[in-house]
């Protein structure tokens, strides 16, 4: 039971923050798209960036706040 409780977890940590990366992702692409004279190549290997980073960034902050939530 106890293991569930950690896979759930360890889900909603992946789905929120794969949701907050891929929002910041969209949100880098659209502002360069839409600001700028900047070349696909650096739009799209931005968005990329930027998604990898907000992960890295997200993931270890936001699973241990969610574990903390299911277990109670």
């Amino acid at each position: 039971m106890s293991q569930d409780h950690s896979r759930s977890a360890l889900r909603a940590a992946w789905a929120l923050s794969g949701g907050i990366a891929l929002v910041m992702s969209v949100g880098f692409f659209l502002l360069t798209t839409f600001t700028g004279s900047y070349n696909d190549l650096t739009r799209y290997g931005g968005a990329a960036w930027v998604l990898l980073l907000s992960l890295i960034i997200a993931l270890p902050v936001l699973t241990p706040l969610i574990k903390r939530r299911h277990r109670q």
